[in-house]
């Protein structure tokens, strides 16, 4: 039967993550994946976690019957303003954000290394996550992003292909670095270091989910669907 809510239901995460403000921020609360999984239907996902749908329909949506708002704020920006604001807002977020939390890390895995929640093997894992992101932002903006600032051609379909996959590479990571910071819950009594290490985790952790949502669900899905509509025309 089809009921108001189906259409919420059956739409992807990626495209409600973009048009229904603050459905990121309910998205995170329960753990379903915009970015890397935002071609996934929000029945799928929530199917997949065992989730009742109900309180993620009683989030944040759009209206029904009317359309969707916009979305956070940068459904319709051009491409070169976005791929500015990745630049300032995530690529160079993430080299301020990944030393320090592997600093971090490594103090909180020497001090506390006899406690059970200790993360034992996270700053190893960080540091091979901040060696891999380094990679594929230089890749990002020593290639695809002058590319596309060029104007769109046939010719990036590879490389948005290849961030695509690597993009699914680091979610990979991101499941892990929530396994090793067991869920990313606060220890009782944790100090003051470890306290710093769980908050940056998290914050990490929004900031990598929401850039490779912007990359994949806007910039790049965005760019298809011109060329789509330039080749319908032509």
């Amino acid at each position: 039967m089809t009921t108001p809510d189906t259409p919420l239901l059956d739409d992807a995460l990626g495209t409600l993550a973009r048009t229904i403000p603050g459905a990121t921020a309910l998205f995170h609360t329960h753990q379903l994946d915009f970015c890397c999984g935002g071609k996934k239907s929000l029945r799928t996902a929530a199917a997949e976690r065992s989730l009742d749908t109900a309180p993620v329909r009683a989030g944040p949506q759009a209206p029904h019957g009317a359309p969707p708002a916009a979305g956070p704020g940068r459904q319709q920006a051009p491409p070169a303003e976005l791929i500015e604001h990745l630049l300032t807002r995530f690529h160079a977020r993430h080299r301020e954000q990944l030393p320090e939390l592997i600093r971090l890390s490594r103090r909180v895995e020497t001090v506390h290394a006899d406690r059970p929640e200790c993360p034992t093997g996270l700053a190893d894992h960080l540091t091979t996550m901040a060696e891999a992101l380094e990679s594929h932002m230089q890749k990002e903006e020593q290639i695809l992003f002058p590319m596309l600032l060029r104007g769109f051609s046939p010719m990036v379909r590879m490389p948005i292909g290849v961030m695509r996959l690597e993009h699914d590479d680091h979610g990979v990571a991101l499941a892990r670095l929530v396994a090793l910071a067991h869920g990313l819950e606060m220890p009782r009594g944790a100090c003051n270091t470890w306290r710093a290490l769980v908050l940056g985790l998290r914050t990490l952790r929004e900031d990598l989910m929401e850039h490779i949502h912007l990359e994949n669900n806007l910039l790049f899905d965005g760019l298809n669907h011109a060329q789509h509509s330039a080749e319908s025309v032509g």
